[in-house]
């Protein structure tokens, strides 16, 4: 079987520990989890974790199964077909000089100047995956001197 890329989404109880017991289920299997975002969901107490893992069809829904099996967890799904987001913040450059070309960046990305420096740039960008990472790859030859992404976010369509 050909391995693939999964984004899975869990609803969780949000109590003490229930991080801990999800990604511990993850590795114990020896699954690695590429991106995780957790937060709170329109109804009080509980939690959605967005989850990209990489695995064979056979090997997610073993996930899936156990996953379900944890007494935190009340929704696991699968999603195939998604609107998946991510956001992140950069600084970047190394001198007032470079500061006009990575403008010109940002302005064709529609990123967000958040703070400017002497010397550097911190922009904050929001799109898929994909497009984040071309924004960093055009970025790149004017040094980003630190960047943090949030992980994706995914919800089905309708």
């Amino acid at each position: 079987m050909n391995t693939q890329q999964s984004v899975l989404s869990v609803l969780v109880g949000n109590s003490i520990g229930v991080l801990g017991r999800v990604a511990g289920l993850f590795s114990r299997r020896g699954y690695n989890i590429k991106s995780l975002n957790v937060a709170e969901t329109e109804k009080s107490g509980l939690s959605r974790m967005t989850i990209i893992a990489e695995g064979d069809e056979n090997e997610m829904e073993q996930v899936v199964k156990q996953l379900r099996k944890l007494y935190d967890v009340s929704e696991v799904m699968i999603l195939q077909d998604a609107v998946c987001r991510e956001q992140i913040l950069i600084k970047v450059g190394n001198s007032s000089a470079s500061r006009q070309p990575i403008i010109e960046i940002a302005n064709l990305f529609r990123a967000k100047i958040v703070n400017v420096g002497e010397k550097e740039l911190m922009l904050e960008l929001t799109g898929e995956p994909e497009k984040i990472n071309s924004f960093i790859d055009l970025l790149r030859p004017y040094r980003i001197n630190k960047l943090v992404r949030t992980g994706i976010s995914a919800l089905e369509r309708e």
